[in-house]
C-alpha cells in the first residue's frame, strides 16, 4: 500500500479512537445532574480563572451537589449548568 494512505487511515482510526473514549467517558452517568457535575469537573481542568472566581465555582459545584442530594433536580441543574458556563468563559 501507498504510505500517504496508510498515514491518512492511521490518522482516521486514532480520530475515532479518541472521539469514542470522550463519549463513552460521561456514558456511564446514572442521569442528567451527575453528569453535569461531571462537566463542572471537567471544566476546572480547562479554566484560566484562579482565586476568589476559581473559589466561587468551587462553591456553585457544591451547592449544586447539594441540592441535588436534596432532591431539588432542576435547581442543581441549573446552578450546575451556571458553574459550567462561569468556568468556560
Amino acid at each position: 500500500m501507498n504510505q500517504c494512505f496508510d498515514g491518512v487511515i492511521m490518522k482516521q482510526l486514532c480520530l475515532i479512537l479518541l472521539l469514542s473514549m470522550n463519549s463513552l467517558a460521561f456514558a456511564h452517568c446514572p442521569g442528567p445532574v451527575p453528569c453535569e457535575m461531571k462537566y463542572v469537573d471537567n471544566a476546572f481542568g480547562k479554566t484560566t480563572k484562579t482565586g476568589a472566581e476559581l473559589e466561587k465555582a468551587k462553591a456553585m459545584r457544591e451547592e449544586g451537589e447539594r441540592l441535588f442530594k436534596e432532591g431539588k433536580e432542576d435547581e442543581a441543574l441549573k446552578i450546575l449548568k451556571e458553574a459550567k458556563k462561569f468556568l468556560l468563559d
